[in-house]
């Protein structure tokens, strides 16, 4: 029976082409199914406890609290905090809550400006909890994360010491949404804790799901006042950040600003003072206090210079850490503005053409498709490929086209659950326009093209962030997109999102490669009749009464008299050679005949051959980059998922192929191949597509 994983992964993939993991159908998270959980609690007439994300010190998580401090905290039910708690009270407002002791300013400012989109808020939030009719202490919410929406599962059970919360509080101390949202992504996180620093872009992510855009303000576009206009009157969320001062602490300047902190920007607007238009940004603190002090502060004189429509409209004369600032002094004081859009439709202005998003899924594997950058010349081209065709843009489209006409981001998943635990790895990525010599190519490009062909676009740097992403001018063409990690033999999953203002055509490109050292090579034909016999009268010499042998005598034999002197690892093992036995024993005996001996002794005397062809190192066993040549020249055009499969499955710890292991590999895979034909030519009745089959029967 092949592992839950391999399973799990056919499962996974057949799932999201069922629309699985989307809005409509988010995935559960942690399989916990919210309307079974309430509907099990209304009929036991009980209150729910997530055993998930248990009210205990391992959901706060280590580091913030003494072990001293942690013992004065109590889980507490919200009907426990106050006679009558609400889900929401009097809408929806970004005034509604402040920080609490957790360092998640990058967080609640993305809250501030989801709280601004109500259409993408109620996605994230579903609206219809109370704590009325049906209440049994259940809650759930919904994020994008890192591909697929999900749906997670909470308890209401929070944190509080001396009767109060700890971590985020409602200004109305009946409202409980914002500490719910705030525990149910703790629990994506994996703690309190793991929430601790970081940057609005990656909240602003998980609450659309959307495209995300990070402008520098240290050199922003010429068009950004007009960009930020559009994207407040579309469904975009906007959040920036102060630069990080001497020290890690949030200090608070004299101009009122904080230093490496998170801010939201909540509105644009241009007023006219003293006869000359004003670019105004507003900006939020999710401290919910703490201002500029600066022009167009809440006290600033300035105000007074402009008409008594616009000054009633924007002023508020209070601390709640909204206040208003030219841009000019917000691309002075701030970094970074990040937006986040479910679309970016709105960069064209009032163009009439729409961007259309393609998504893949992959993965850097070290020593089969974690090439690295350009800089590794030899093993660059391992590394994934996406082919993409680029139409010509529709005339009305053209009309309005902005400066740029695809936009390609790379996200790298993590392989925790914890974020603090997540090590991002330095990634990039590089466009190759496929020329007219090129064209007819439709397997992996090898590294003779990246030699003659240099990128026409990529990434300005290799960044060890969770996501990169450029904006491109192309033409009309075809191209060749190739995500990377900086340093090769460095194994990750990432997600690349490709959107394009033209049609496009994107297939990955890793289905085969004819490498040109060994694409010509073939087995000779040495064998004969005379050698056939010659095989049969040595088999009979270890054979039993009936010319038949186990697979105890098998490997006995291969070890000590066919493979004599090649093998470097101990030989074959018992189950390998059952496994041999079972493959090539077409009498169902359990056991080899004569011919099956000579047919599997014709496959691994041509094995061998290729192996050590292959072995350019000369060390007796191929390493992984080897092995890719190996099976290339036995025939097999291979995908780079079944190559990694591969070299999981039969490859040593120490990351190489053994004679013994790579017989086993080409022999299985040649077998399961042919049953796979002759299983889909009987009928209907095989589920497995052919590259499920495989993967399925290779693992195994």
């Amino acid at each position: 029976m092949p592992p839950p994983g391999v399973c799990l992964n056919i499962v996974n993939d057949r799932q999201k082409k069922s629309g699985v993991g989307t809005i409509a159908n988010p995935e559960k998270f942690l399989n916990q199914d919210y309307q079974q959980l309430k509907q099990y609690c209304l009929v036991k007439r009980v209150r729910y406890i997530d055993d998930m994300f248990p009210p205990d010190r391992r959901s706060i998580g280590d580091g913030m609290m003494s072990p001293s401090e942690m013992k004065t905290v109590q889980w507490l039910r919200p009907y426990k905090l106050v006679p009558a708690p609400c889900f929401q009270l009097d809408g929806i407002s970004r005034f509604d809550f402040g920080q609490g002791m957790v360092g998640n300013c990058w967080f609640l400012a993305s809250i501030g400006a989801l709280t601004f989109q109500s259409h993408v808020f109620e996605q994230v939030v579903p609206l219809d909890q109370t704590f009325d009719e049906n209440y049994c202490g259940l809650f759930h919410f919904r994020f994008w994360r890192f591909g697929r929406w999900v749906d997670v599962v909470i308890d209401d059970k929070l944190p509080t010491v001396n009767g109060r919360l700890i971590f985020v509080h409602s200004k109305d101390p009946a409202e409980f949404w914002p500490a719910l949202l705030e525990k149910a992504y703790a629990k994506v996180c994996g703690s309190y804790v793991d929430m601790n620093a970081g940057t609005p872009a990656e909240a602003l992510m998980d609450f659309t799901g959307g495209v995300h855009m990070c402008i520098q303000l240290s050199n922003p576009p010429p068009e950004l006042w007009e960009l930020m206009c559009r994207a407040g009157q579309s469904t975009s969320l906007m959040g920036c950040g102060t630069p990080q001062g001497e020290t890690s602490e949030n200090t608070v300047l004299p101009n009122g600003l904080v230093q490496g902190h998170a801010y939201s920007v909540t509105g644009v607007k241009q007023v006219v003072s003293r006869g000359q238009p004003v670019n105004l940004v507003r900006l939020w603190n999710p401290w919910g206090q703490g201002e500029w002090k600066g022009d167009w502060s809440d006290e600033s004189p300035l105000w007074q210079t402009v008409n008594p429509q616009d000054r009633e409209i924007c002023l508020s004369v209070r601390d709640d850490g909204e206040f208003w600032m030219t841009l000019q002094d917000f691309c002075k004081f701030y970094s970074d503005l990040d937006i986040c859009c479910l679309c970016p439709d709105f960069l064209d202005g009032n163009s009439s053409c729409h961007w259309k998003t393609s998504f893949y899924e992959g993965r850097w594997v070290a020593g089969t498709t974690a090439g690295g950058c350009m800089n590794n010349r030899e093993s660059f081209w391992t590394n994934p490929q996406y082919r993409v065709t680029l139409d010509k843009l529709l005339s009305d489209c053209s009309a309005g086209q902005g400066g740029k006409n695809m936009m390609v981001s790379l996200m790298q998943k993590p392989d925790k659950r914890n974020r603090r635990l997540v090590k991002n790895l330095h990634i990039g990525f590089s466009v190759f326009e496929v020329t007219k010599d090129y064209m007819g190519q439709n397997q992996k490009f090898p590294a003779s093209f990246f030699s003659t062909h240099a990128p026409v676009a990529q990434t300005k740097t290799y960044m060890n962030a969770r996501e990169v992403m450029e904006f491109f001018l192309l033409k009309p063409g075809e191209y060749l997109i190739v995500p990377s990690t900086f340093n090769p033999n460095e194994t990750a999953t990432f997600i690349l999102t490709i959107l394009s203002k033209a049609e496009t055509h994107i297939h990955e490109n890793s289905a085969g490669h004819n490498h040109e050292p060994f694409n010509l090579l073939q087995p000779k034909p040495v064998e004969n009749e005379a050698d056939d016999e010659n095989k049969r009268n040595f088999f009979r010499q270890y054979s039993d009464k009936y010319e038949e042998v186990d697979s105890e005598q098998l490997q006995k034999l291969l070890n000590e008299k066919v493979l004599q002197g090649d093998l470097k690892s101990g030989g074959f093992s018992i189950d390998a050679c059952r496994s041999m036995v079972a493959l090539m024993d077409t009498s169902i005996t359990g056991k080899l005949n004569g011919e099956e001996f000579v047919r599997l002794w014709k496959k691994i005397n041509t094995y061998k051959e290729i192996f050590f062809r292959t072995d350019v190192s000369q060390t007796g066993t191929l390493s992984l980059n080897e092995l890719r040549n190996a099976i290339m020249a036995s025939g097999k055009r291979i995908s780079d998922d079944m190559l990694s499969l591969m070299a999981l499955r039969y490859g040593t710890s120490s990351g190489v192929m053994t004679l013994e292991n790579f017989i086993c590999l080409i022999l299985r895979f040649d077998c399961m191949s042919q049953i796979f034909k002759q299983l889909a030519g009987g009928g209907p009745a095989l589920t497995l597509n052919e590259s499920e089959w495989l993967y399925v029967s290779m693992y195994t």
